[in-house]
């Protein structure tokens, strides 16, 4: 990949996994007031808002093990947002579709774990 498409590829995820963070709190926004969506709600947005905050300190990683650590936090709370939807949908705290949000994380997952492969 050349410099110039791999700085573009950068800020492109920078922006897809803030994204996921804006859109987590979102789907947060129109979930039910009760106890248990608010703490399951809580650790959702706390992972979502967690992968763009990882993606972005492994950007600036000072090492190549730092940003390996990083980018290995990011892919796991991306692993946890789709392990909290899970339990959303199937507890029914989520009666509205979300399907676009799931395919963001579903690839956001897949292209960060891949980038960890690829650094190892």
């Amino acid at each position: 990949m050349a410099d110039n498409e791999k700085v573009k590829f950068i800020e492109s995820m920078r922006r897809r996994t803030k994204h996921i963070g804006l859109s987590a709190i979102r789907v947060f926004r129109k979930l039910p007031r009760n106890e248990e969506t608010r703490i399951v709600g809580k650790q959702f947005l706390r992972s979502a808002l967690s992968v763009g905050a990882n993606y972005r300190a492994a950007c600036r990683g000072r090492s190549r093990a730092e940003y390996f650590s990083k980018l290995s936090i990011a892919v796991e709370e991306a692993d946890e947002v789709q392990f909290w939807i899970e339990i959303m949908e199937e507890s029914e705290m989520i009666t509205f579709e979300i399907d676009h949000f799931k395919n963001e994380v579903n690839e956001i997952l897949a292209i960060l774990s891949k980038a960890r492969k690829n650094t190892k």
